[in-house]
């Protein structure tokens, strides 16, 4: 690996160390040339497919856009950070497996949605709204309707 400071090709591995999550290496270095000492993480490779958006075009999956989407959804509601990255890990990991090449956004969406109808209907709401491009206070109305439904045959 080469050295951040000197640029020099050839750096040793002084310390490793198993990440917090479990998920990537932690790896203190030195450089053989100046000696200076620095820091690298190791993870896996993770092959997601690409998105597939409504106007055809495709770019890349986007970790932190989900997130920030269901922190919108989530403001001032009761849903830790913590509780939204394990969902968007949740997602991954199904994205993951699916071994699909690429993925239409609306089964993204829908993903997201019904992640957040299991954690917090509110949020889910919020959400939905969005997403769903509600047109009037009908469509918001029979969306509610679904839920509490929903919620009754659970009671």
């Amino acid at each position: 690996m080469k050295c951040p400071f000197c640029s020099f090709e050839d750096t040793k591995v002084i310390d490793s160390r198993l990440g917090k999550e479990g998920n990537n290496i932690r790896r203190r270095r030195e450089c053989i040339d100046c000696g200076r000492r620095f820091t690298t993480y190791e993870r896996v490779e993770e092959i997601l497919p690409l998105v597939v958006k409504k106007d055809g075009r495709r770019e890349p999956f986007d970790r932190l856009k989900i997130i920030a989407g269901m922190q919108r959804a989530c403001e001032k509601r009761p849903v830790s950070i913590a509780t939204i990255e394990k969902l968007v890990d949740q997602l991954e990991i199904s994205l993951q497996e699916s071994g699909e090449k690429e993925i239409d956004a609306s089964r993204i969406g829908e993903g997201v949605m019904e992640a957040l109808r299991n954690v917090d209907e509110v949020a889910y709401v919020r959400f939905a709204s969005v997403y769903r491009q509600f047109k009037d206070i009908n469509e918001f109305m029979a969306e509610l309707k679904e839920i509490l439904a929903k919620e009754n045959k659970n009671a």
